[in-house]
């Protein structure tokens, strides 16, 4: 079986099974990830791992967002003719 390699970036969002992980900080060999029980995460906990351990977490895991966030432009829009 094949398995495509996972593309980690800040702010992701996974779900394994019940709990919601988000990656909060992304270092080369090091990740710092928030878990909870909901997608709020007000009751989560503050973890570091290794990034091959949390790949490991993450194996079955779901990813919930994909969007990247929104590049910001210095120059105003044109005003309408």
């Amino acid at each position: 079986m094949y398995y495509s390699p996972m593309k980690l970036q800040q702010g992701q969002v996974w779900q394994c099974g019940k709990e919601f992980v988000r990656i909060v900080h992304l270092a080369r060999l090091e990740v710092g990830y928030k878990s909870a029980t909901d997608l709020k995460f007000t009751d989560g906990t503050h973890q570091h791992t290794s990034k091959k351990d949390f790949c490991r977490l993450l194996k079955g895991a779901k990813l919930l967002t994909t969007s990247k966030p929104a590049k910001y432009s210095p120059l105003p829009p044109a005003p309408a003719a």
